[in-house]
């Protein structure tokens, strides 16, 4: 009654294809590099020089070649660096606790500490104010 398919169907899996695929594993690499590379240039915008050292680390050790290190300044104030870094070092939690990478997963609990306590510290005072009504 009905005449049988003799093409290929559209939705057939692409196991077949002539590309190369990626791993879970290697698709996670590739994105944690990118959130620390990320990590790493809004923490050498802070002049945090040891903690940028050790996140280049990290970041050489997952692409296997040294991360082009951060040269310019943006004009975004320091809290809002430290906020954004804050962010980033979360992200890179995320996936280094999905990838079971431990030593990144320290490194960015450790920067997440780092710019939490940066955020709450308060901000030096420009100038001396007086107290209303003092004599």
């Amino acid at each position: 009654m009905y005449e049988p398919i003799r093409t290929k169907s559209v939705h057939t899996s692409a196991d077949d294809a002539d590309f190369p695929h990626r791993s879970r594993e290697d698709a996670l690499d590739i994105q944690l590099a990118g959130h620390l590379a990320a990590l790493l240039a809004v923490t050498d915008e802070l002049g945090l020089t040891a903690m940028g050292d050790r996140i280049a680390e990290q970041v050489a050790r997952l692409r296997a070649a040294p991360p082009a290190r951060h040269a310019g300044r943006s004009e975004a104030s320091p809290a809002a660096l430290h906020r954004r870094a804050h962010a980033l070092a979360g992200r890179a939690l995320v996936v280094a606790a999905s990838r079971a990478d431990t030593a990144v997963a320290i490194l960015a609990a450790e920067a997440m500490d780092a710019h939490a306590a940066a955020l709450a510290a308060p901000a030096a005072p420009t100038a001396p104010t007086a107290l209303v009504g003092a004599p």
